[in-house]
């Protein structure tokens, strides 16, 4: 005989509630995308864009890894390539040639800068400052650039900042880059294997504070940091535009633990900038705006100098104009 209606209704109730409570999600989240999808504006930017970072160890290449773990998250639209580099110039010259969107590129290199497309450089915020370091290993004679006579240095990638601000670190010293020295031309990571291995006396480093390599050379040989500061105000007159973005700085004391010396040393710092082009779309440029200055604590967690991007200074872009989407974010927040 067949269950009557109430023995029906009686069984159902004793059901377990899983199969209820998973109908009510999966409807929830249902109308969750629905809603996200229909809430999100058709205009958002979506596809494909290009990051130009730098050499492998340096900091701007942390900070473009953190930007793009970010961004997936602030703009779920747009995939965010990374590509490394050999540095500022080459940066500038992937940008204005449409291979890379964005890049990080030093301000004196942005100056100097006079190759085809430069006309269309833009710029979204001023970053954070590079610190000019001249790494020797410990029980080194050289105590001033001027030291360095002779000896083998590494001046940094042909068509990096560090090697065009290397250059004219060491015209300032009275040294003729090309023959004063045997000048090395590796990035960052090659440059302290080569100082651990005894191959190199020296070498230059431009980058935000701390470097990475840096620190984890310090931990496996004893090095010390020569003082620049008294080549500040030289720099001035050095070969090239774009000087005037020099200016003397102090490394905090305990910027490398076990790097000598011990005290904060005096050097040279020049602004990083984020670029673009002016033909790169302004919701795009806007989005990546905002990313930059919303992600500061997170990524200054990992990468201290990101920690100085602030909205009081990211408008000082010189010698860049902002390009119209960052100009448009910057007005959208201005209290």
């Amino acid at each position: 005989m067949a269950p009557s209606i109430p023995d029906r209704l009686c069984a159902a109730a004793r059901r377990p509630l899983w199969r209820i409570v998973l109908v009510l999600v999966l409807l929830v989240a249902g109308l969750g995308g629905w809603w996200l999808s229909e809430a999100r504006s058709p205009g958002d930017p979506r596809g494909t864009t290009r990051l130009a970072t730098g050499v492998r160890g340096g900091v701007y290449d942390r900070y473009g890894q953190l930007l793009d773990t970010h961004l997936a998250e602030a703009m779920p639209g747009v995939r965010l390539e990374l590509d490394n580099s050999e540095g500022s110039i080459d940066n500038l010259a992937r940008v204005t040639s449409g291979r890379d969107d964005f890049a990080i590129a030093t301000a004196d290199a942005v100056a100097q800068y006079t190759g085809p497309g430069r006309e269309k450089l833009r710029a979204i915020a001023r970053l954070y400052d590079d610190y000019l370091q001249l790494i020797v290993p410990a029980g080194s004679p050289v105590d001033r650039t001027a030291d360095l006579r002779g000896l083998r240095v590494g001046v940094g990638q042909p068509l990096s900042g560090v090697n065009l601000v290397t250059r004219r670190l060491l015209t300032a010293a009275g040294l003729d880059p090309d023959h004063d020295i045997t000048p090395v031309p590796l990035g960052i990571g090659d440059a302290a294997d080569g100082l651990r291995a005894g191959e190199l006396d020296a070498f230059f480093w431009s980058g935000g504070l701390p470097t990475g390599a840096l620190t984890e050379l310090s931990e496996h040989v004893r090095i010390r940091l020569v003082p620049l500061a008294d080549l500040a105000e030289r720099l001035h007159s050095a070969e090239g535009g774009g000087t005037d973005a020099y200016r003397a700085a102090t490394m905090p004391k305990g910027t490398y633990p076990r790097a000598d010396p011990k005290d904060a040393v005096p050097t040279v710092a020049v602004p990083n900038l984020l670029i673009t082009r002016a033909d790169v779309d302004e919701g795009l440029v806007q989005g990546m705006t905002r990313a930059v200055i919303d992600s500061r604590d997170r990524i200054g967690a990992q990468v201290h100098a990101a920690q100085l991007v602030d909205l009081r200074t990211a408008v000082y872009t010189a010698p860049l104009p902002l390009h119209e989407g960052a100009a448009r974010y910057y007005r959208s927040v201005k209290p």
